[in-house]
């Protein structure tokens, strides 16, 4: 009996192990190396906030998201500190949603053709003056920057009293500053030797007249920048229209000093809001 039952329990498991040979030589081979397959991710720049068509980037304008390389654009902008350098001062062709990752065609880089006559605001030129390391505010003033122009100049003539012979005037008032040499963007120089460099010209946006007296007033003498305080604009902030103030006005000497006309004194009077006249008695 005991014989019997060995032999039934023997074929049973030789079966059983026949039925699991065959059920795994029945099942579709597996391809080498297809259970190492990893999707591939990688960091790509995109707009932090929603940008409008004609707005230069700023760093905080970019932000870094994860998508599989196998499906992110092609033309995609790969999360670098090289990469957010070059598209910091790139100008937004067309409006990019918040999110959406920066594309070539979304972009105008500085220098490329169109880039500041699409920068200017519609009837605008834009015009540079050339400005050293005093006149240009020690290299301090940034594009967006609002600054006004004052023109100083000294007479040559003998003839005129030594109180008359250097003036100075604003010639423009409140013009936005579009570049600072070759940087439309604070920050677009970046840290490197450049940086540190002295500014020799500044251009600015202006109309047509504006940039007539400017072309003028370079030739009349020295020209030099006064930042504008960020104001409301229900300050009253511009100077006085075509005022003048003369070395006399500045230093009391000068008016004393030989080839002075004696016991004269100035008075102005202001006929209307743009027109004042000078009278010495």
């Amino acid at each position: 009996m005991a014989l019997r039952v060995t032999l039934f329990s023997l074929l049973f498991l030789g079966l059983m192990g026949f039925l699991t040979v065959a059920w795994v030589a029945l099942q579709p081979a597996t391809p080498v190396g297809e259970a190492a397959v990893v999707v591939q991710r990688a960091t790509f720049l995109a707009a932090a906030r929603p940008i409008r068509a004609g707005a230069l980037l700023r760093p905080e304008d970019l932000l870094g998201i994860e998508l599989e390389t196998a499906t992110a654009p092609a033309d995609g902008r790969r999360d670098t500190a090289s990469a957010r350098a070059e598209l910091v001062g790139q100008m937004a062709r067309r409006p990019v949603a918040q999110g959406s990752p920066f594309l070539a065609e979304d972009l105008l880089r500085p220098g490329e053709r169109g880039f500041l006559a699409a920068l200017l605001a519609p009837g605008t030129r834009a015009t540079s003056i050339g400005v050293d390391v005093v006149t240009g505010i020690a290299g301090l003033i940034w594009p967006g920057d609002r600054v006004d122009v004052v023109l100083t100049q000294t007479l040559t003539d003998e003839s005129v009293p030594l109180e008359r012979r250097v003036a100075g005037q604003t010639v423009l008032s409140d013009s936005r500053v579009i570049a600072i040499d070759q940087a439309i963007v604070q920050g677009a120089v970046g840290d490197g030797p450049e940086a540190g460099r002295q500014v020799r010209t500044v251009t600015l946006e202006v109309t047509l007249q504006q940039a007539e007296r400017l072309a003028v007033a370079a030739r009349l003498g020295r020209l030099s920048l006064t930042i504008r305080a960020t104001l409301g604009q229900d300050v009253a902030y511009d100077p006085v229209p075509n005022s003048v103030v003369w070395g006399g006005d500045v230093s009391p000497a000068l008016r004393n000093a030989p080839g002075t006309v004696a016991g004269t004194r100035p008075m102005q009077v202001h006929l209307g809001a743009t027109r004042r006249e000078e009278y010495r008695f």
